[in-house]
């Protein structure tokens, strides 16, 4: 533990604006990790260890997931995250880590924000809400991406022991890695900002484009992908960007980690 600058941190916590951020690591850089659901910090455990020699990794668990509101808005999300980074890294702009509902409330930072963001690590979400993603799902991805977000939403709005028995039997089915007793009905609410617009929804996140560097990790083995082809080609041959799908599914970090976190240290510092 240790008071002075982040950038000579091994380990500490700090709070900003009531939520917990840990920071472990050494070096110059910051690496803010923003997880998705039914997980909660402790989903970078592996990729931490991996990348602490070469900088600062902070993290957090989302607001609400265990503790705090019910649910944060987008526009509230994107000011603690801006409260966060301006804390951490008050000097120079952070590297995002992101996966899952990550990738959503981490694009609109990162459009809202560019000074504050030098480069992008996506896992498994790209261009969520692009027509071509919508053009290229089926009726089959339609419906199943309904089913179970929908399920999950209303979860949340019931709350309580039945809303948490229907949430863990989600993750069982989507085989999430998470350890069940972590898993609540209060993770839920994105779902139900897609689907019932609660707390303002996610009807002001703009299409995403990011003109910094981005590299996307993605999952092959799904039954449905969450970013098109287009974005695929646009991240490709984005200077300085790249791509790269692994034979997994959703949870490539805990899947593959060992393909993943080389290929991170890779784009990120040139390790071989």
């Amino acid at each position: 533990m240790r008071d002075d600058t982040p950038n000579m941190t091994t380990e500490q916590s700090i709070t900003v604006n009531g939520t917990e951020v840990w920071l472990q690591g050494q070096g110059n850089e910051i690496v803010l990790m923003l997880h998705g659901w039914p997980d909660t910090r402790a989903l970078w455990d592996g990729t931490v260890a991996a990348l602490q020699e070469h900088a600062v990794c902070a993290r957090l668990t989302l607001p609400g997931f265990e503790t705090g509101p019910a649910a944060t808005s987008l526009d509230d999300m994107c000011q603690l995250l801006r409260q966060i980074v301006d804390h951490i890294s008050p000097d120079q702009p952070v590297t995002l880590m992101l996966h899952d509902w990550g990738c959503i409330f981490g694009y609109e930072f990162a459009m809202r924000h560019l000074e504050r963001v030098a480069r992008v690590v996506a896992v498994d979400v790209g261009d969520h809400n692009s027509g071509a993603l919508l053009r290229e799902w089926g009726l089959k991805e339609k419906l199943s991406v309904m089913g179970y977000q929908v399920w999950l939403a209303l979860a949340w709005k019931l709350g309580g022991n039945l809303g948490t028995r229907m949430t863990r039997a989600m993750a069982r089915w989507l085989r999430c890695p998470s350890d069940p007793a972590s898993i609540t009905h209060k993770m839920n609410y994105p779902y139900a900002m897609q689907w019932f617009s609660t707390a303002g929804g996610f009807k002001r996140a703009a299409p995403i484009h990011l003109p910094m560097p981005l590299l996307f990790v993605y999952g092959e083995r799904k039954p449905f992908m969450f970013h098109s082809s287009q974005w695929l080609t646009q991240v490709a041959s984005a200077p300085g960007s790249a791509v790269l799908g692994l034979p997994c599914g959703h949870w490539v970090m805990v899947s593959k980690p060992e393909a993943f976190h080389a290929r991170v240290r890779q784009w990120l510092w040139g390790e071989a």
